[in-house]
């Protein structure tokens, strides 16, 4: 009913759409998952085209694809280097019939972005840097690791297409390069549209 709901632009609560994580995952929604309002804003934005392919650098638990998997006409691909994040955002997607999503289990730093036509990026990065609320111990603490990624995004980014489409969420924006126009911006700043214009 959920994933009915979001393709038939019927609203989703958090709240409900968390119930199909385990509690330990659902306990961490608030800090590090996209809520689905956020998530529908974002995936529309990304989604010009049928068909689209959109990567979400970090994609955690898999939410903000399933997301905008059953409520656009876009591919939605995650990646993410937790393994079992991505066996479970793999098993609700089988479970729920998502087929237009595909999570992939690497580093950002193993993915091509030419693949890809429009990207989501929720400064996943930064628990490289802040211990206050870590989704596991499985991450090194590492200030070069969080420029080190964020370079790699950014030099990635340059090299897409003219017409390229961003979002960026709680985002300190050292990851974009020049020619990425601000085209608008919600969530007191905090929600950021972008495309590439040179």
């Amino acid at each position: 009913m959920i994933f009915k709901n979001l393709h038939l632009n019927i609203d989703v609560e958090d709240q409900h759409f968390n119930t199909l994580y385990p509690s330990h995952i659902n306990k961490l929604s608030e800090r590090h998952w996209t809520s689905v309002e956020v998530a529908k804003l974002a995936a529309d934005f990304l989604v010009d085209k049928p068909n689209c392919k959109v990567l979400d650098i970090g994609s955690g638990a898999g939410k903000f694809c399933l997301i905008g998997a059953a409520s656009t006409k876009g591919n939605f691909y995650g990646v993410e280097q937790r393994e079992g994040l991505v066996k479970l955002s793999q098993r609700i997607a089988k479970t729920h019939n998502v087929n237009n999503v595909e999570f992939i289990h690497s580093n950002i730093t193993d993915i091509s972005f030419s693949n890809y036509d429009s990207f989501y990026f929720y400064n996943p990065f930064y628990e490289n840097i802040d211990d206050s609320l870590l989704i596991d111990d499985k991450v090194v603490i590492e200030e070069k690791l969080y420029f080190t990624y964020s370079d790699y995004v950014e030099n990635q980014l340059k090299n897409t297409a003219i017409g390229t489409r961003l979002v960026t969420y709680w985002s300190m924006w050292i990851e974009i390069p020049e020619g990425f126009d601000l085209e608008f911006t919600a969530y007191d700043g905090k929600l950021n549209f972008w495309e590439k214009k040179f």
